[in-house]
């Protein structure tokens, strides 16, 4: 049998919506990275940083179905496309204010679903593809929203 990596690990069991909150958290904790190395004059680890959240954003955006989330589906391919547009953005001009602004962007959006995770009929309504086999919804399980404020250290990410 194969041996789980601590990344698989780690989602064993999560919903979907708490599988959206992990890759919310990886775009965020990479445009943290890229602000920092904005501020350090990397630009090599800037555009690593950058790629992965443009990749984060572009994974999360392939997965709506406006066919099946109606306007909500929309609005957020709408949002993933304005986060990749002023990510790229920040990362040209080498801008910090940048950076922050599509931090704020995140956060808000990344509050909602964590508030979206307390409803245990949410879930039904996530696209095959954003549910786990293990899928159960535990009543009354809050996700803490953390203060995102500063990264958070993590050993991997998403």
């Amino acid at each position: 049998m194969e041996e789980l990596n601590y990344q698989q690990q780690a989602t064993v069991g999560a919903t979907g919506i708490e599988l959206v909150l992990a890759l919310y958290d990886g775009a965020l904790r990479n445009l943290y990275r890229a602000k920092q190395c904005t501020v350090d004059g990397d630009t090599h680890g800037r555009r690593v940083a950058v790629k992965k959240a443009v990749d984060i954003f572009m994974y999360l955006q392939a997965r709506l179905r406006p066919d099946v989330g109606g306007d909500p589906a929309v609005a957020l391919s709408d949002f993933y496309a304005a986060m990749f547009t002023m990510v790229l953005e920040a990362s040209h001009r080498a801008s910090i204010k940048g950076f922050d602004e599509v931090i704020s962007c995140v956060k808000n959006v990344r509050e909602a679903w964590a508030v979206v995770a307390l409803d245990p009929e949410a879930g039904k309504v996530l696209p095959r593809e954003l549910r786990t086999r293990e899928e159960k919804f535990r009543p009354g399980v809050a996700i803490p929203v953390d203060d995102l404020d500063q990264p958070r250290s993590m050993n991997w990410s998403a």
